[in-house]
């Protein structure tokens, strides 16, 4: 069986998958402007200046990682069903020491 390199263990590290994405600028933009309101993707796109495809690939990615969740669905005049995302957490702490960062996320 081969040793795994410091990089392939790094991809199954819910951990250092967290803050990789927290250090990413337009994930945090993302997720820190739904911790007070339930917003939808196309309002988060208007709101943030990003694309619509951006906005949702970064939803997918922090959805993944359980940082967000769906607060609530509507249905649109077209029939469509809109989901409004909502932050779960509201503060974030990533201390590096030793060989391990730390993460501390707070509950929203």
């Amino acid at each position: 069986m081969d040793k795994k390199t410091t990089y392939q263990l790094t991809q199954y590290d819910v951990t250092q998958q967290i803050i990789e994405t927290l250090a990413n600028v337009y994930s945090r933009a993302v997720l820190f402007c739904i911790i007070d309101k339930a917003k939808d993707a196309q309002t988060i796109a208007d709101d943030q200046k990003m694309s619509i495809s951006t906005v949702y690939k970064i939803l997918s990615q922090l959805e993944n990682l359980t940082l967000i969740e769906v607060d609530k669905y509507e249905i649109s005049a077209a029939g469509k069903k809109i989901k409004y995302y909502k932050s779960r957490i509201k503060q974030a702490e990533i201390i590096v020491g030793g060989n391990t960062p730390t993460l501390n996320l707070q509950s929203n």
